[in-house]
């Protein structure tokens, strides 16, 4: 009788489920050979504005919608704030402070930022645009995507998203908003947090220093 013991099955690794190919300069690459580039918006503190300039915004929001010719995503994140290194940047600067009333006013105001956050839960809201590509754009060879190379597949997503990427920008200046393209570190830690959960969020080192590792089975 066989005394060995029955081994469970190998599973798929967790890069198996993320839909990420490669995310190369601004541009991240499905496995599917779909792509995309995301355009971080700058907020607005809608709720201090007249009722004039709300209206004005609401307009003139949907008439940038109103105008594209072509899709996108709006992406919102909220997570909670970490303030800590703002806490210790006022401890810093009391223990700096050599005048004793400046002193006890920082004092004071970083107790009140306590409190404020010990009542509420302090929220950083992030406003995205994501332009997508689909490989249906490149003709007939992006209906057979297992014939598709990697590097012609990025060449003619940035020649087709760049445009309507830069176009979004200008219209988003029009009505006072600012535009900024996500760079590869910036989509590398995005998406890592959105794959990795946490209450406030993970900053990764430079994508440079991380090696790739390539499991075999022998």
């Amino acid at each position: 009788m066989s005394n060995k013991k029955p081994t469970s099955p190998v599973k798929a690794s967790t890069q198996s489920f993320i839909e990420i190919e490669e995310i190369k300069d601004d541009v991240i690459l499905m496995k599917d050979f779909s792509a995309a580039t995301v355009v971080e918006i700058s907020a607005v503190n809608f709720w201090l504005l007249s009722q004039e300039e709300q209206g004005s915004i609401i307009y003139s929001y949907a008439g940038l919608l109103n105008s594209l010719s072509f899709p996108i995503q709006i992406l919102i994140i909220s997570k909670r704030m970490d303030i800590s290194s703002y806490l210790d940047y006022l401890e810093n600067r009391i223990s700096k402070q050599m005048n004793e009333l400046l002193k006890n006013r920082l004092a004071s105001y970083r107790e009140f930022i306590k409190a404020i956050v010990k009542i509420n839960t302090v929220l950083e809201k992030r406003f995205f645009f994501v332009v997508p590509f689909s490989p249906l754009e490149l003709g007939i060879s992006g209906a057979n995507t297992s014939s598709l190379n990697k590097e012609y597949v990025l060449s003619r997503a940035k020649t087709s998203l760049y445009p309507k990427r830069d176009n979004l920008i200008r219209l988003l200046a029009k009505i006072g908003l600012r535009g900024t393209v996500l760079q590869q570190q910036q989509l590398t830690e995005l998406y890592f947090n959105l794959y990795n959960p946490s209450a406030t969020g993970r900053r990764l080192a430079p994508v440079e220093s991380y090696t790739d590792v390539i499991s075999t089975t022998t």
